[in-house]
């Protein structure tokens, strides 16, 4: 795939977007209307072994372990438009966590979820990491 949504380069997105607008027509100001900023939160997990959590191919779901994705999307039903994935480093023993919601409280909480998942179903290599540091 030339494009990964949940971290592509950014010169691939914004060459896949003016293709798109151009395509439908589309002035800038067209384009940016469809698309609300929300609140966001990112975390760093470090685990024992990244590779336990396996994704799908965008890396918007989490395919193993199958809890951790169960527990993520339960997360995600309790915040007003809650989304939230993880993702193995390609670097690192750490799991990267992305949440957003409708406001920066909802955000905090369902990352903070997040982690609290990756730790019941991958486990965690040292302390629980504050995401709010």
């Amino acid at each position: 795939a030339v494009i990964n949504q949940a971290v592509g380069d950014a010169l691939s997105d914004v060459l896949f977007a003016v293709a798109a607008m151009r395509m439908l027509g589309m002035d800038v100001d067209a384009w940016l209307g469809m698309y609300d900023d929300l609140p966001s939160r990112q975390a760093k997990v470090a685990v024992p072994d990244r590779s336990v959590v396996r994704c799908s191919h965008d890396e918007t779901r989490a395919l193993q372990p199958e809890a951790l994705q169960a527990a993520l999307d339960e997360a995600m039903a309790q915040v007003e438009h809650g989304r939230c994935f993880v993702r193995p480093s390609g670097t690192e023993d750490v799991v990267r966590v992305y949440a957003e919601a409708a406001t920066q409280e909802q955000a905090d909480a369902l990352a903070s979820r997040a982690i609290d998942a990756i730790a019941a179903h991958v486990g965690l290599a040292g302390p629980r990491p504050d995401p709010f540091t």
